[in-house]
């Protein structure tokens, strides 16, 4: 079994009003904070999805390798058409291989969580997707077995249906229960993202 990540990082960040993964939280970018999170739980490769043109991002030090680098063929299509361009870059995957799904804006990712996220599917290969009991309705990070999901990505994109709820609705998983990631996270920093330069300025506090 092989665990993967894709990074989506392709986002407009209109609210954000300028380059947020970018932005300087606690000494380095926003975005290094989600990749040096999932590198430590991963053990296959890391996949940045960015936009059509959006520039290639310095990676920070300590990775156990660079990340690679995936473009959506076309702008601001969402979330789901990220992910399956994340997925394209992976290639073919055996049905033990497992991919976590995390947002370049999620600064304050915790390894343990994700540890347990993926270890949902890890115990349980009648499942193709888990994610984080949570309300609001959090889809993010999410751990999927992608080998059973390309055709329903593919459908999903058809038909316009661009958020990773829709796709989380379209296959067998379950969530991760609160009481159990919160016990490892009592703050629910892992859900925390990065909108705004309110948000930004709440995190380095």
């Amino acid at each position: 079994m092989r665990t993967s990540a894709v990074v989506l990082a392709g986002g407009a960040a209109s609210r954000f009003g300028g380059d947020k993964l970018a932005a300087d939280l606690r000494g380095r970018p926003v975005l290094h904070h989600a990749l040096l999170a999932v590198d430590g739980v991963v053990d296959g490769p890391v996949v940045v999805a960015l936009g059509r043109h959006d520039p290639v991002p310095a990676w920070p030090i300590g990775l156990r390798s660079g990340p690679v680098v995936a473009r959506d063929p076309a702008a601001h299509r969402g979330p789901l058409a990220g992910l399956a361009t994340g997925l394209t870059e992976l290639g073919p995957a055996d049905d033990g291989d497992l991919v976590l799904v995390v947002a370049g804006d999620m600064p304050s990712l915790q390894p343990a969580v994700l540890n347990e996220l993926v270890g949902v599917l890890a115990d349980d290969g009648s499942l193709d997707s888990a994610w984080l009991e949570a309300i609001p309705f959090a889809p993010l990070p999410m751990a999927l077995r992608p080998a059973r999901i390309g055709a329903v990505v593919a459908d999903l994109l058809a038909r316009d249906r661009r958020s990773l709820r829709s796709l989380l609705d379209a296959l067998s998983g379950r969530a991760l229960p609160a009481i159990q990631w919160r016990a490892l996270d009592p703050d629910g920093a892992t859900l925390v993202d990065i909108d705004t330069r309110e948000d930004l300025a709440r995190r380095e506090g």
